[in-house]
């Protein structure tokens, strides 16, 4: 057969006349159909096109319309090649939303274009990659998340590489931060994120890579909090970190670096200096921000779903501290000057000459001394209230003053504790013909509810968690996590956040709903008096009951402990890649962590009765 097929387009065509011959000569078109393997629709047709065309009409024929309405239009299509040939990395979408920019007649579809742009090679084929699929994620507002990173690749005329602090919104894609530092340090970043925050708000969550400039809990020889950590906690901004060597978490501001290099970096030279390149990388974010469609957001530009959430609370905080403005910016040059971390930290409470408390002294105030009993519970009142203090302090006096709002307990003139009053008038009243005597003012650190509090007053209330994990606090439901179930913790009001105090150490920062004017009504307020405690460090521990079947449930993954130790309460250490199962100090088990789950419960579940 020739290279052409002509040997069997020679054959179809005899094969195809024999069977047309057969039917002239009178055969049934059925029987000829059946021995040819072929319809009686196609024999007929062999038969009128030989009558019509002779033997040259059984021959195959193009299968092509004549005529092509729905085909690109020549002048669409050329400018379909214009448009690829100005940018070569725009694809056939983002060439299709340009055309319908243009205002182009009947632009056609995403496959029509990329099928004009193979027929003019302008597709360079290549071998098709599977490429490992991830689960994708995204917020369902701006400002809920920002995801941060520093990059590198910036580079000026004397040879130098600096690096820019960089910071993307989950939900918009919008850049927050583009900030080009000369040396990458934690003072640069925090001031490249205190800028942010004063320009666009304070964000819910950060999530960033475990780079020591952004978190201290691989710090040597002990875990401690670096500025970053201290900025998001005082601004109650949850900080999230990623599983260590899992850059995919942090895709978008990653995929950005890429776009970032591709379409700027490469194709400009070193800079003159550090303001050159702040001035194009700002110029280049603008256009990004606001000029750019992005494809994940279905060729939405960032700014159209970009909402900054500006507030009070950033352009109200305390300015920074002479010794801290007088040292300029994090870069070294004197570019770009920021508002410093300072700034968005604030000033902690207590610090200078303490405020002065107006208050009033309730009518029915009284005070009077009692003795701590053996177990540690203050009687205030037996059948109305008791006060829990430690055991230490058992067979102490102590001076208890109370109202209907608080009650304050002293020992040896020092305020120890302040608890909300279940004293009603007539309590009070009792405790009178009991021996108490009229209250004078309360104590220098307890606030009155009917006084007022100073502007920047840092004030602390005792309150009792329920089973659910959460508690009430002016009307307001606050959820603070199963782990605090059943305790009692003591909430420090300190501007616009609320920090959680449990045992001695800080376990919770939440936005605080009471206004400030506000809070001198709160039941057991009390003023400040000691620093903010530090938030706990070394992994995550709890608790877990053996069932029968040796396996236990953490965060969704199943823990095969072994039916030997059923029955027993075992303890799990939460690292950030294992599960390490204790019972009385002993190690039983090792684990390799599989989920990123968060731990949202602590405490073993109590072995059920018989009936229940």
């Amino acid at each position: 057969m020739d290279e052409d097929g002509s040997a069997g387009t020679t054959w179809l065509v005899e094969h195809r006349l024999r069977a047309v011959l057969e039917v002239r000569d009178g055969a049934p078109v059925t029987e000829v159909a059946a021995r040819y393997g072929a319809s009686r629709q196609s024999v007929y047709g062999w038969k009128s096109r030989y009558e019509r065309d002779g033997i040259g009409g059984l021959a195959d024929r193009s299968r092509r319309p004549h005529t092509s309405p729905g085909r690109m239009p020549a002048q669409v299509e050329a400018l379909v090649c214009e448009l690829r040939r100005t940018h070569p990395r725009w694809g056939a979408r983002r060439i299709v939303f340009e055309l319908a920019t243009r205002g182009v007649d009947g632009v056609p579809a995403r496959a029509t274009v990329h099928r004009a742009l193979v027929r003019n090679g302008l597709v360079e084929p290549q071998q098709q990659r599977h490429r490992r699929k991830y689960k994708r994620w995204q917020r369902e507002a701006p400002m809920h998340l920002w995801q941060m990173d520093l990059v590198g690749g910036i580079y000026l005329a004397n040879g130098r590489e600096c690096k820019m602090v960089t910071g993307i919104d989950d939900h918009s894609r919008y850049v927050v931060v583009a900030a080009v530092v000369a040396v990458p340090n934690g003072r640069a970043v925090c001031d490249a994120f205190a800028a942010a925050m004063a320009d666009h708000g304070i964000p819910s969550e950060v999530l960033t890579d475990n780079g020591k400039q952004f978190t201290g809990r691989f710090t040597k020889p002990r875990p401690a909090e670096v500025l970053f950590e201290r900025i998001c906690r005082e601004n109650g901004i949850t900080a999230r970190l990623t599983k260590p060597r899992s850059p995919t978490t942090t895709g978008k501001i990653e995929r950005w670096h890429q776009t970032l290099r591709r379409e700027l970096l490469d194709h400009c030279g070193p800079f003159a200096d550090l303001p050159a390149a702040q001035a194009a990388i700002d110029a280049w974010v603008h256009s990004y921000n606001h000029n750019r469609p992005h494809q994940s957001l279905d060729m939405a530009t960032p700014a159209s779903l970009f909402r900054p959430a500006r507030s009070s609370t950033v352009s109200g905080l305390p300015a920074p501290a002479a010794s801290r403005t007088g040292r300029g910016d994090a870069t070294g040059d004197g570019h770009r000057p920021t508002h410093t971390a300072a700034a968005v930290v604030g000033v902690a409470a207590g610090a200078g000459s303490a405020p002065e408390v107006i208050v009033a002294v309730s009518s029915n105030a009284v005070e009077f001394d009692t003795v701590i009993a053996a177990s540690g519970v203050l009687n205030v009142l037996p059948r109305v209230q008791r006060v829990r203090m430690s055991t230490t302090d058992a067979g102490r006096l102590a001076h208890v003053w109370a109202d209907e709002h608080s009650i304050h307990i002293l020992l040896g003139a020092q305020l120890v504790k302040t608890v909300a009053s279940n004293l009603a008038p007539a309590d009070l009243a009792e405790l009178r013909m009991r021996g108490a005597a009229p209250a004078g003012p309360p104590p220098s650190s307890a606030v009155a509810r009917n006084g007022r509090l100073p502007a920047g007053a840092v004030i602390e209330i005792d309150r009792a968690v329920d089973r659910d994990g959460s508690l009430t606090l002016a009307a307001t439901r606050l959820v603070l996590g199963t782990q605090l179930a059943r305790t009692r913790v003591t909430l420090r009001l300190d501007g616009h956040l609320i920090h959680v105090i449990h045992d001695g150490v800080l376990a919770k920062t939440l936005p605080c709903p009471v206004p400030p004017e506000q809070r001198h009504r709160l039941r057991g307020a009390r003023l400040a008096e000691q620093a903010l405690p530090p938030p706990p460090a070394g992994p995550v521990h709890l608790e877990r009951r053996v069932p029968v079947d040796g396996v236990v449930m953490v965060t969704r993954q199943r823990l095969r402990v072994g039916r030997t130790h059923a029955g027993k309460t075992v303890t799990i250490i939460v690292e950030d890649t294992h599960f390490r199962v204790l019972h009385n100090g002993e190690e039983l088990s090792l684990h390799p962590r599989t989920t990123t789950q968060p731990v949202t419960r602590f405490r073993a579940y109590a072995p059920r009765q018989p009936g229940e």
